[in-house]
């Protein structure tokens, strides 16, 4: 295209939509502001101090209640200020006084209730797991993997050699583990019922499989993972915690669970483990059950939406993962020996997908 031809393009668009798309690309340059304020809030357990109270409290009462010495109050206060209008937290005035309340959203940051997001958002926004981000165009250019580039280990490598970053990915995925697992076991409706022995392959400290056998007290419960994340798990009744490497073997059952682990893979990885998870659940009667996004590119809903980020996600943090479609799902699962599927839509961005070897 001309330079003329450019200029009468943009000469000819309507001022009002050029503003417009101005104002768009300024909201998602700077979209980061809300993570870290909400981050920031996490951090001073702002909605717990709140929660504690009973009911809404004011700036100084929040200040108090914070672990230090001097808090800045200005600082908190223009914190506070966006987190109020992204809806994140009520403000009314009262007296004289600004009183701060909570929201449903807010409900999700407390860090001492059964179901919370707090430690996952922690850890999504932790430095190490955002700094990949940073490589995407790096992988377009050259391929390779983003937490490669900026760490120099992939992601489970360096958690089984930090500590800290180990805690913190596991405290993360419980969280929402115990969410997604408590609808799972809500819509799941007979799915694990003739079941009498289960395996969660990569299940981290075994939350998920403590959940569906509290449920289910029938089923005897085997949680697989690597060697150094089965041994930071606390003992959970009615749960055998066994580490090894899902590559080379699983442990036998009637069923295998897999949550989150199959978009961690390429397809190749996902055959080699899918076939191993044939190996040991019975030929006529056994299931494989996948708790994963299903993508929608006609979808609109927020979990639709949900989909399509994490599977930037599994760009940023993983070696050849993805989130898939039902086509892919289809063409995957019969790879590795599964002719049979049945998708369930459950009220969390990721389906159930049982597979069936028969």
């Amino acid at each position: 295209m001309s330079k003329e031809a450019k200029m009468f393009e943009i000469d000819s668009m309507n001022e009002a939509e050029m503003l417009q798309g101005q104002a768009e690309v300024s909201k998602y340059m700077f979209a980061f502001a809300d993570s870290m304020a909400i981050k920031c809030a996490v951090e001073l357990r702002i909605a717990d101090i709140i929660h504690s109270h009973g009911h809404p409290i004011t700036l100084s009462q929040i200040a108090t209640n914070i672990d230090s010495s001097s808090p800045d109050i200005s600082y908190l206060s223009r914190i506070m200020r966006l987190l109020v209008r992204r809806k994140i937290f009520t403000a009314n005035s009262q007296g004289g006084d600004t009183l701060y309340g909570l929201t449903p959203i807010s409900r999700w940051l407390l860090h001492d209730t059964e179901l919370s997001v707090a430690p996952m958002f922690l850890m999504q926004n932790n430095p190490i797991l955002m700094a990949p981000w940073h490589y995407f165009s790096n992988c377009v250019k050259e391929g390779g993997i983003a937490f490669k580039k900026a760490h120099g280990f992939e992601l489970f490598e360096m958690a089984s050699k930090d500590d800290e970053l180990n805690e913190n990915f596991n405290n993360g995925m419980n969280s929402v583990t115990k969410i997604i697992v408590q609808a799972i076991i809500k819509e799941y409706k007979n799915g694990f019922d003739s079941i009498t022995s289960l395996v969660d392959v990569g299940g981290g400290t075994g939350a998920a499989m403590f959940e569906i056998v509290k449920a289910y007290p029938h089923i005897k419960g085997i949680n697989y993972d690597l060697p150094h994340v089965v041994s930071t798990a606390k003992k959970y009744e009615g749960v055998d915690h066994v580490g090894g490497d899902m590559f080379q073997d699983i442990p036998s059952a009637d069923a295998v669970f897999l949550k989150w682990v199959m978009h961690d893979w390429g397809d190749e990885d996902c055959v080699k483990i899918l076939k191993n998870c044939r190996k040991v659940i019975p030929e006529k009667t056994g299931k494989v059950i996948i708790v994963d996004a299903v993508l929608k590119s006609d979808g609109e809903g927020l979990f639709d939406d949900m989909g399509f980020i994490l599977d930037l996600l599994m760009i940023a943090h993983t070696s050849g993962g993805k989130e898939r479609s039902e086509a892919e799902w289809n063409k995957l699962l019969k790879e590795a020996g599964f002719p049979r599927y049945n998708i369930i839509q459950i009220p969390a961005w990721p389906s159930i997908i049982e597979a069936y070897p028969q």
